[in-house]
């Protein structure tokens, strides 16, 4: 029994060891990953003077201000950008969820001519580099007189095979005998859609909605491409103009405060629901 018991608490000891150091590793790691957003708010929150004063940085700061938020807004149209990437976020997401929607039904409930091959080439298009793809965009948008338009800004993006795919991997999980019990019944195939299908696999949708909308508030490369008028910059362009100017490069904690207001809402979409993003990917890979 001594030996037992000897046994039983050197196990104990090395599970607390074992999760003292896990614990520790990520501690360390989490401060590590959070250290610059530390940084970016507290220099925000600096003076211009005391900022250049410093010839040692400072990890805090006894007089924080929010004069530099102030600025952020009124030496840049900041609020412009905001309302420009709203528009462009809600429209997108919007049209890409029914896209998806209705053409991840069709591949998994509806029967048609050619839905395998069909399905086979559309996943073998996220084979294609994004380069080639936004040249193809491009010369397409800029020929059909787009280009400094929402439109031209949005039509490239309301739809992705991925989600097309994730989407319809949730959907082929419902049971057939689901759907046959719902015709026999007499309903629609759009009704059985929205009343059975869409609520079963409701997470899986707000994730891609989540994603969606990261993913647009976070859109670079395309809309500095198709778009030189201010009047349609997003927050993404309108932070890099606000870098190339005299204004963000001379006055750093401004340009700090511009940054926070423009990530803040997309921390607390992912804090607030995260779990809801883990549930939905989970689900959309799990077969059976």
């Amino acid at each position: 029994m001594d030996e037992i018991r000897k046994l039983e608490r050197k196990s104990r000891i090395r599970n607390t060891l074992w999760k003292t150091v896990i614990f520790a590793l990520l501690i360390a790691w989490a401060i590590i990953v959070l250290f610059p957003f530390y940084w970016m708010l507290l220099t925000s929150v600096k003076s211009y003077s005391s900022y250049n004063a410093e010839y040692i940085p400072k990890f805090f700061t006894l007089s924080p201000t929010i004069a530099n938020y102030i600025q952020a807004f009124t030496a840049v149209p900041l609020a412009k950008y905001f309302a420009n990437t709203l528009i462009f976020t809600l429209i997108t997401t919007g049209l890409m969820l029914i896209i998806i929607v209705l053409s991840a039904f069709a591949f998994s409930r509806l029967e048609f001519k050619g839905k395998n091959l069909v399905f086979t080439l559309f996943l073998s298009l996220m084979m294609i580099p994004n380069e080639l793809v936004i040249i193809t965009n491009f010369v397409t948008i800029t020929n059909a007189g787009l280009r400094n338009s929402f439109l031209g800004l949005i039509l490239p993006s309301i739809t992705s095979i991925f989600y097309i795919y994730l989407l319809k991997e949730n959907f082929e999980q419902i049971p057939d005998e689901l759907y046959k019990a719902a015709k026999v019944d007499g309903t629609s195939d759009f009704k059985y859609l929205w009343k059975v299908m869409i609520p079963i696999c409701k997470p899986t949708i707000i994730t891609v909605v989540i994603l969606k909308v990261i993913e647009c508030w976070n859109s670079y490369v395309w809309p500095r491409l198709i778009t030189d008028d201010e009047n349609y910059f997003l927050v993404s362009n309108g932070i890099q103009t606000i870098r190339e100017s005299g204004f963000g490069r001379e006055n750093i904690p401004a340009m700090m405060a511009a940054v926070v207001v423009i990530s803040v809402p997309l921390i607390l979409l992912f804090l607030f629901f995260h779990k809801k993003i883990m549930e939905g990917v989970s689900r959309g890979g799990t077969k059976g």
